[in-house]
């Protein structure tokens, strides 16, 4: 069985979960194989929102209950690196690039010292856009996060799939999905896309320009209201443009 069999098997089984507990319930259960065993999904407050109302922005939850108090707290979120990197990464990230690529002060440092404290030492993270148009900044931790490259790509897309069927099934249950029509093109890049295919190398399976490809790609994301291309090939799979 290949890689993308194996996330496609993965897809299925959260497909059949029925509730956003339980999508998050199995997600944990294939994550916790590369050492992801907690996750959080949730809107970023405004700087300075008081702590008490920022459980509100929380939308799914499985982080251990006394570092949610404390991170809400103490307003942790307006010094957390990785959500400040989240804001201005579009892709999927590991906690660890967050810390390299910004100045960690005091206050960040903290933040990631406490995180360890409650063995949460590193992890996944990455940005989703909801059916309304929101940015929900979704992360998964553990204490010892283990992921190749391949690896790396397979739980991005499953987490996005999972969190994505999650909120669906949190706020949609009983409305119908908008249909969305994808040209051939668009469908045929998004299935190169999903096996881990460079904008060039689309290009060159399919015959056109890199250019062309990147279009193709970029025309299926707005579509399908993706943040970025994992999303983009999450919501295509849980449409049934690619199987």
């Amino acid at each position: 069985m290949s890689q993308f069999d194996r996330t496609l098997e993965f897809i299925d089984q959260l497909q059949h979960a029925g509730t956003a507990a339980a999508v998050c319930e199995k997600l944990l259960g294939i994550t916790s194989d590369f050492g992801l065993t907690a996750l959080m999904a949730g809107t970023v407050p405004q700087p300075g929102t008081p702590a008490g109302l920022q459980k509100q922005h929380v939308l799914l939850c499985d982080w251990p209950v006394e570092w949610l108090e404390r991170y809400v707290a103490r307003n942790y979120v307006d010094h957390d690196p990785v959500v400040s990197h989240m804001k201005q990464l579009q892709a999927p990230f590991q906690w660890r690039e967050a810390s390299q690529g910004i100045s960690i002060d005091k206050s960040s440092g903290e933040v990631m010292g406490d995180a360890g404290v409650f063995k949460l030492r590193d992890g996944l993270a990455f940005p989703l856009i909801t059916l309304d148009g929101q940015i929900v900044m979704v992360s998964l931790g553990g204490e010892a996060v283990e992921l190749s490259a391949a690896e790396f790509g397979q739980v991005s897309l499953v987490s996005t799939y999972a969190v994505g069927r999650a909120m669906q099934l949190h706020t949609m249950a009983n409305k119908t999905i908008d249909h969305i029509e994808l040209t051939p093109r668009e469908r045929e890049c998004l299935q190169w896309a999903a096996v881990g295919k460079s904008e060039w190398e689309i290009s060159q399976i399919l015959g056109i320009s890199e250019h062309t490809s990147e279009k193709h790609l970029l025309n299926a994301k707005g579509k399908l209201g993706a943040v970025n291309r994992v999303q983009a090939v999450a919501e295509a799979i849980r449409r049934g443009y690619i199987s």
